[in-house]
């Protein structure tokens, strides 16, 4: 158990911080599935710059790494150039 009132805020704000980057990272998840599982390209197209969006927010703040993030876009484009 911790022994200081700053380590025990500490282990709460991690905590609340753990949660928040598990929600967006899941939530993120589920909008690339979404996009793939579209047949329709203007559709696929409309959703992709929402979906690009939440990938560079949670590469910003090192949810996900950069290149993970930069992956995820490419094989995103490539998907849609081919509908």
């Amino acid at each position: 158990m911790a022994n200081h009132k700053s380590a025990l805020k500490r282990i709460r704000s991690s905590e609340t911080k753990r949660l928040r980057n598990k929600y967006q990272h899941k939530t993120m998840r589920n909008a690339i599935r979404t996009l793939r599982e579209l047949t329709s390209k203007k559709d696929a197209e409309k959703m992709l710059s929402s979906v690009v969006t939440m990938i560079d927010k949670l590469a910003k703040t090192n949810v996900i790494h950069k290149n993970k993030a930069a992956n995820l876009k490419s094989g995103l484009q490539v998907k849609i150039n081919n509908l």
